[in-house]
């Protein structure tokens, strides 16, 4: 029984839930459980919806946890089962502060005792699963035109929320030159530099809150990444002009309009021209589908790894390049 559903109240409250024992095939009869770790009063159903379609039989949510709740937590899930079960269990940290995720990721894993382990996978407000498909795509395109990757080549990423922050991390940890674009005097320049700093990315933060801030930067990029808030135009024709060394441009933003104009929410390294720019485009639904593989398969990697999985977002885009050389990523 795949993505049996759960009274979380119910739970809460010690109430019996339903029960289906599954047969894995060694004459063990027992649940893939994944236990949900989130800081706000809510998990995300999207999360849910994937893990149950990835295998797992019962999804737990544990909601108000605190980094400093986590150890406890995982330490009452690893030893109730024999040691080296650890793909019958799973710790999903979600919720939607990175920083914070990263905390608890971290808490996880030193909770580890010796062969009693269980699989750990960090993905807040699916920002790691969504910056490893932007990278991993630009990455792919910009081989494909240039017959080189990343390394030595500008990016610009705009929008410093946690998608834009991790996606510029990843950019900095393949050699690229990486800019981090502030759009509004309220985006946080010490935090989301202590975050690159937790990853030894070295990262340059920018501004690009007027006009002619983002046709400077434009004009020195080599791939331009638009990871704002959705239905917010970012970068129109008119800073594009100014774009003659843009190699290729991604956009997140699935919300008319585009968040990079001439971007269609299909393109997967489609050429783009506006004036003096040539670029390849990749749009959100390109990027939303290499994510949702991704997620679906760390989900499976925690159920079938040959040892105790700990995914962060650095793993997740080894898994999203991966999926692209198998040609899965389309």
């Amino acid at each position: 029984m795949t993505g049996l559903k759960v009274d979380s109240a119910a739970f809460r409250a010690g109430r019996p839930q339903p029960h289906a024992m599954v047969d894995r095939g060694d004459n063990k009869m027992t649940q893939r459980i994944l236990y949900f770790l989130v800081p706000g009063s809510n998990i995300s159903p999207f999360d849910v919806t994937i893990a149950a379609d990835a295998g797992f039989d019962l999804v737990i949510p544990l909601t108000g946890i605190r980094p400093e709740n986590v150890t406890a937590l995982v330490q009452d899930a690893i030893f109730c089962r024999p040691p080296n079960r650890f793909n019958d269990t799973g710790i999903f940290i979600g919720g939607r502060d990175v920083h914070m995720a990263t905390d608890m990721f971290q808490s996880a894993r030193g909770a580890m005792v010796g062969e009693f382990k269980v699989g750990v996978f960090a993905d807040p407000n699916g920002a790691y699963t969504t910056s490893a498909a932007v990278v991993a795509l630009v990455e792919k395109a910009v081989q494909e035109r240039t017959g080189a990757g990343l390394s030595g080549r500008t990016v610009s990423v705009f929008g410093p929320g946690p998608v834009g922050l991790c996606t510029a991390i990843l950019a900095a940890r393949q050699g690229a030159r990486t800019r981090l674009c502030q759009l509004t005097a309220d985006d946080d320049a010490k935090a989301a530099l202590r975050f690159c700093e937790r990853y030894e990315a070295e990262v340059e933060w920018v501004s690009a809150e007027t006009h002619r801030d983002k046709v400077n930067i434009v004009s020195d990029t080599e791939i331009a990444i638009s990871a704002a808030k959705a239905g917010i135009r970012i970068l129109d024709a008119e800073v594009l002009q100014a774009g003659g060394k843009l190699i290729a441009c991604a956009d997140t933003n699935a919300v008319p309009p585009s968040g990079i104009e001439g971007i269609g929410v299909n393109d997967k390294a489609v050429p783009v021209d506006v004036g003096p720019a040539h670029f390849l485009s990749i749009g959100p639904l390109a990027i939303g589908s290499l994510k949702y593989k991704t997620q679906f398969g760390l989900y499976r990697q925690i159920q079938t790894s040959p040892v105790a999985a700990q995914i962060d977002f650095p793993e997740a885009y080894a898994f999203a390049l991966n999926e692209l050389a198998q040609g899965k990523g389309s």
